[in-house]
């Protein structure tokens, strides 16, 4: 590495794709920080359960050395899928995993989150750090502005930063536009204890329902939870149009099974039982293709890069992506060769994968006998 003697690698997000990164890069001996907006590891839920591929989450494991403590972690069982009438909640449909069967196991987020944080140097991550603006030259350093008032310096800053990145605004003007559907999350939880019908429904993996204009998804995660998807096509601010706010969660439930009166009985059930209120999740995606001039200082990776409807492929590029970087930056005398070498082949797989699900997600409202690589709440 001849770019400087120690080169200043600040990565902007504690995602698994800013860990995998910082994490790889360590492995080659390289420091980087990472800058989290959250107070700490606990600040906020880390969402429901995803399953990493092969070809691409667990590939970047391996190389982060992590596989093995992966495997131990992740469900296998996970992988089982269940289809249901939304009319007379007749199963249409039941995928059970093989025992050998490992190909895209589940895993809960707070759980990879923890295995990825707990692999890295002490300090690696600082968090309470919000990031305003990232300025300086195209040849570096970049100046980095949070919003404590506090500035640092870097010779690459890596967007790892998600949908509403701000890295991205050095790069490019596009921003994440509504796709016209909308998850809104239910949750349960000590399922076994509380919520037997539920748990029998859901089994060890992934239970659904669709009508053509709404869905349930249901997931298991760990610990005895379950989270329920409830998806719609509407605006992003159809609470607020209906007159409500997510906390109302009485007249939400009203709202709810007015829309679902003529699903089954017992699958309302999943937009009624559920513990504590409703997580209203507007789906956006990034114009497609989106592209940007290659900067020397400056890459993205994950959703700050290529923000797509999640469908099982979110996480598992941001992984693949934080590896190939990572590597890049390792097997290169300079960062801008590394950044060359690294968006040359992810720039293009991102617009091969964007343009695939562009319009997909209204396949999760669909009532056609059921496909499981394309239903993933992940």
């Amino acid at each position: 590495m001849t770019t400087t003697p120690t080169p200043r690698i600040a990565i902007i997000g504690a995602g698994p794709g800013g860990l995998t990164c910082a994490r790889i890069l360590q492995r080659n001996g390289i420091d980087a920080t990472i800058y989290d907006l959250a107070s700490g590891p606990e600040d906020r839920n880390q969402g429901g359960t995803l399953d990493l591929h092969e070809e691409d989450g667990q590939a970047a494991l391996k190389e982060a050395g992590l596989l093995e403590e992966f495997t131990r972690l992740a469900r296998p069982e996970g992988q089982e899928m269940r289809q249901f009438d939304a009319a007379d909640a007749t199963i249409r449909f039941h995928h059970r995993p093989t025992e050998e069967q490992f190909s895209a196991p589940e895993i809960d987020r707070g759980q990879l989150r923890d295995l990825l944080l707990n692999s890295l140097t002490p300090g690696t991550v600082h968090w309470g750090r919000t990031l305003k603006s990232v300025e300086g030259p195209d040849g570096g350093p970049r100046r980095l502005h949070f919003t404590d008032g506090s500035v640092v310096e870097a010779d690459l800053v890596i967007g790892a930063d998600g949908a509403w990145s701000k890295v991205r605004r050095v790069l490019s003007s596009a921003t994440p536009e509504h796709i016209g559907i909308n998850y809104l999350e239910a949750w349960f939880n000590d399922v076994e204890t509380k919520h037997h019908f539920i748990a029998d429904f859901v089994g060890q993996g992934s239970a659904m329902a669709a009508d053509g204009e709404r869905c349930l998804f249901a997931q298991r995660n760990s610990g005895g939870h379950i989270r329920v998807y409830i998806i719609q096509t509407d605006p992003a601010d159809w609470l607020t149009q209906a007159g409500l706010d997510s906390q109302e969660t009485k007249q939400i439930r009203a709202l709810l099974l007015d829309r679902y009166r003529d699903w089954a009985p017992s699958l309302r059930r999943l937009i009624t039982d559920n513990d504590g209120p409703y997580v209203d999740r507007p789906l956006y995606a990034l114009p497609v293709p989106h592209a940007w001039q290659t900067n020397p200082t400056v890459t993205l990776l994950g959703d700050a890069a290529h923000l797509m409807p999640p469908l099982g492929v979110g996480v598992n590029l941001a992984m693949l992506d934080a590896s190939e970087l990572a590597i890049a930056i390792a097997g290169h005398d300079t960062i801008a060769d590394a950044i060359r070498a690294y968006e040359k082949t992810m720039v293009p797989r991102s617009h091969k994968m964007q343009a695939a699900l562009d319009g997909a997600a209204a396949g999760l409202l669909s009532d056609e006998t059921f496909d499981p690589s394309q239903h993933d709440a992940s």
